[in-house]
């Protein structure tokens, strides 16, 4: 057998393996692109990518209030908080949103933005560090936070 199809057997046969269901993004997952069952969290993602952070707010507190233990939700909120200028409100969401699920790579990653604005390198580091272990082979959340960390520790040399 060649080394070409020895390698083509292993992808076939290992590939389902490391395949992304698509329950996924229900943990942590990019909620940007995602579609929700939730008109008002549609709308919301609306807003948001027009930066309209006051009615993505409001719609965003309608869902919660039907769905209060949704992550995505808090994480969509804190986005959303930390965009208009309430560092306050923002890490308030994105804490619940890892405790309801501490794996959830979203809030990790804006948590982690959200520290830099407010000058906190090391406790963004730590949020870094925990992307680190949740993304097997690095993913996206990890890749902006880390570049994101990067920049601040150029602009802000000691």
């Amino acid at each position: 057998m060649k080394h070409s199809q020895i390698i083509l057997l292993m992808l076939l046969v290992l590939g389902p393996a490391f395949a992304i269901p698509s329950s996924a993004y229900a943990s942590g997952g990019d909620w940007q692109t995602t579609v929700s069952t939730d008109p008002d969290v549609d709308r919301a993602k609306t807003a948001i990518k027009g930066k309209e952070w006051e009615k993505a707010i409001e719609l965003l507190g309608k869902a919660l209030s039907r769905d209060p233990q949704n992550a995505d939700i808090h994480n969509m909120l804190g986005f959303a908080e930390r965009n208009r200028g309430n560092l306050t409100a923002a890490f308030k969401h994105y804490e619940t949103a890892l405790s309801i699920n501490p794996k959830h790579r979203g809030a990790h990653e804006y948590i982690g933005e959200a520290y830099l604005m407010s000058g906190n390198l090391p406790k963004a580091e730590e949020h870094l560090a925990k992307l680190d272990k949740l993304c097997f082979f690095s993913c996206e959340e990890y890749r902006d936070l880390k570049a994101a960390v990067a920049k601040y520790k150029q602009e802000h040399p000691n």
